[in-house]
């Protein structure tokens, strides 16, 4: 197909409205490389955005159910949609970034008693897969897609290669005895059950190569950023690609992890804040984080979580980053002052 598109980025329109500079916070050398997925990507991105001038979001790419699903079996590309969220939390809080937003976020909805093709399906994954199919580059089509975005920072696959995720998981049957079986998919996987335990995941292919480009930025940044977020299926992915683990252990840069607002989920199980710690270790023994940035009033057994952290290198910033709402989100101001705290006395 002929296009006119290339992999030189255009000037921003003159008519797009400055980003602004959050007052006392913001860096603009600092260089940050926040790795997950999904809605966990997105609250430590909005936060980041307030203090980072170089920022870089690494993605997973194992998605496979709603709109994503449907795209990566139909057109065998990278699943779209956590892409879509992280280039979205990008977005500057003006009128052409909050407009950008809704619109690359905005979903299609089939009049009553019609089942449309275009049901459910996300415009922002309809124009991502759009560009990779016009410049046939993934990396290349997520930086026009920032730029038409105004992105403030840029958005990375972890792979080029479209990934499955799989997992070991335990639940007990109708006598009580634990049976251990093998869940593939990632959609699968994050709904295994109340009554189910994670215990070890592995992708496919395992020997996928990471993208060259989030090798760099991890290289050259001066802190990684893990979590918060699915822990088994955006997390924990970026610890499973061999060159992805090599680079977050070799890099020279410091390294953060920001846990979840609550251990209740279905992938995590019967799991307390220290066990999550230990599934990080058990999946990259070779890891070392610098701190851990964890709200107090998710963590029970603070000591038993200290000592966890401390067996990976860690310290422990207890702050309130959670949002006064009744639900597990993390608040991007709050989030925003734990960085700033947790990367200046690391």
């Amino acid at each position: 197909m002929s296009t006119h598109l290339t992999g030189q980025l255009p000037l921003a329109p003159s008519s797009l409205p400055s980003a602004g500079q959050p007052s006392g916070t913001y860096d603009p050398t600092l260089r940050v490389s926040a790795l997950g997925g999904g809605h966990g990507l997105s609250a430590t991105l909005r936060a980041l955005r307030l203090i980072a001038g170089e920022l870089t979001a690494v993605v997973t790419v194992a998605d496979d159910g709603g709109s994503s699903g449907r795209i990566r079996r139909e057109m065998d590309v990278l699943p779209p949609g956590d892409l879509r969220m992280a280039l979205a939390a990008l977005c500057d809080d003006t009128d052409w970034g909050r407009t950008w937003r809704d619109v690359m976020q905005h979903r299609f909805t089939s009049k009553d008693g019609t089942e449309g093709t275009l049901d459910q399906h996300a415009l922002g994954n309809l124009l991502i897969v759009a560009l990779w199919e016009l410049l046939g580059d993934p990396v290349g089509g997520l930086r026009w897609a920032g730029a038409l975005l105004g992105a403030r920072g840029q958005v990375l696959p972890m792979s080029t290669t479209p990934l499955t995720i799989s997992g070991a998981v335990l639940s007990e049957n109708a006598g009580g005895e634990l049976v251990r079986k093998t869940i593939t998919g990632q959609s699968s996987l994050a709904a295994a059950g109340k009554n189910s335990r994670v215990s070890q995941i592995r992708l496919e292919p395992e020997d996928a190569p990471a993208c060259e480009e989030s090798l760099e930025a991890i290289e050259l940044s001066d802190w990684i950023v893990l979590g918060p977020g699915s822990w088994y299926t955006s997390v924990l992915p970026h610890l499973l690609l061999p060159e992805m683990r090599e680079a977050l252990v070799r890099t020279p840069a410091r390294r953060a992890l920001v846990m979840n607002l609550t251990t209740d989920t279905s992938e995590t199980s019967g799991m307390n804040a220290a066990d999550h710690l230990e599934a990080i270790h058990h999946h990259a023994p070779e890891l070392r984080l610098d701190v851990v940035i964890a709200d107090p009033s998710a963590i029970q057994d603070r000591r038993g979580f200290e000592d966890a952290a401390e067996r990976l290198g860690a310290s422990v910033l207890f702050s309130k980053v959670g949002a006064d709402s009744g639900t597990p989100i993390h608040d991007p101001l709050r989030l925003a002052l734990a960085f700033q705290e947790a990367f200046k006395s690391s």
